[in-house]
């Protein structure tokens, strides 16, 4: 007898939450051991997933990575559209909405990439930093293209400064159902990895703007491109290896995450009533 379908979308977004958190341990993984000194790569998510490549089964793990990409940015956007968690229709509420919808249409262009990896269809080479420039290019091409480039760019640094915040806050685990004696460690991990990303993000958005300022495209950075940055500081290894770590500690919470939060999942019908309110309204 097959699952309800409420069980079913539950079960995909736990999957999708836990590949998400595998993509971050992996880039924070090998960044850290090369900060290090330990071997690793300083990398994106496209070339940490690519290392995989050298392992035993590494395509069929690269595979489940990107099928579990697909899950997650399949509930990101029915989270946006059917709002399980009751964010609302005021401003804040569909601003939090529209952040998921984004976000499941990255992690749905990283699954592609997982995907083709896995099959060997990708010739690879691009990375995050290409990807980055290339849509860069793209909005500055486009009418008032650098203030639309600054206004993304500083849309990522606001990013940041939110996920600083919620570390400070330690507000992380609300959704969570942890178990009292994993609280406290749970609490550590995930304010350990919300702020090394909003670190991460505050770099990408500023390189954004800096794109932006002078109208050049190659100077919008990914997540390796970030990272590298950090590590062209003074006493940058030891920068890289903080944030790396953090990155890390955020892939750990992801799994956290897959176990633990609580997931409102309507039946898909709810979905199509979505759908048809927002055809009203529009």
């Amino acid at each position: 007898m097959s699952a309800p379908r409420d069980v079913r979308i539950e079960h995909f977004a736990r999957a999708g939450l836990a590949a998400r958190g595998a993509v971050y341990l992996l880039v924070g993984g090998l960044a850290l051991t090369a900060a290090i000194g330990a071997g690793g790569d300083v990398g994106g998510n496209e070339s940490a997933l690519r290392s995989l490549l050298s392992q035993p089964f590494g395509a069929a793990i690269i595979g489940a990575i990107g099928l579990g990409l697909v899950f997650f940015a399949a509930w990101r956007i029915y989270s946006a559209i059917v709002d399980p968690d009751g964010h609302g229709d005021t401003a804040k509420g569909l601003g939090t909405r529209a952040v998921h919808a984004l976000s499941g249409i990255v992690n749905g262009a990283l699954a592609l990439t997982a995907l083709t990896i896995a099959l060997g269809v990708s010739a690879g080479g691009g990375g995050d930093d290409d990807a980055a420039q290339d849509w860069t290019a793209f909005l500055l091409s486009q009418p008032f293209g650098r203030w639309l480039t600054a206004a993304v760019g500083a849309g990522v640094v606001g990013a940041g400064l939110f996920h600083l915040w919620k570390s400070w806050r330690g507000d992380m685990l609300k959704r969570l159902s942890v178990p009292a004696e994993r609280r406290s460690l749970a609490l550590i991990v995930g304010r350990v990895g919300y702020a090394a990303r909003g670190v991460v993000f505050i770099v990408i958005g500023g390189f954004l703007i800096a794109a932006a300022i002078h109208g050049d495209s190659s100077e919008a950075k990914g997540l390796g491109g970030a990272l590298q940055a950090l590590e062209d500081q003074p006493f940058g290894w030891a920068l890289l290896a903080l944030v790396a770590a953090g990155l890390a500690a955020f892939g750990a919470f992801g799994f956290l995450q897959a176990l633990w939060r609580r997931i409102r999942a309507p039946d898909l019908s709810d979905a199509k009533a979505a759908l048809d309110a927002i055809a009203r309204k529009v």
